[in-house]
């Protein structure tokens, strides 16, 4: 299997659902109810993206 690094905007996208998984679990910032509620889907859905990035090339 060949991996490739995943592209700059696939990057921070999975991170910005990542931090706002883990925002909304902790509730630091007012998020509303629909997405706080699916922090472990949203988590899970930050790391398919950045799963994804590395197994496809130029995505």
């Amino acid at each position: 299997m060949r991996l490739n690094p995943p592209t700059i905007f696939i990057f921070l996208i999975s991170l910005i659902l990542a931090v706002a998984a883990i925002a909304g679990h902790q509730g630091l910032v007012d998020i509303p109810s629909v997405i706080a509620a699916q922090d472990f889907w949203l988590a899970v859905s930050a790391y398919v993206l950045l799963a994804i990035g590395n197994l496809v090339r130029g995505l």
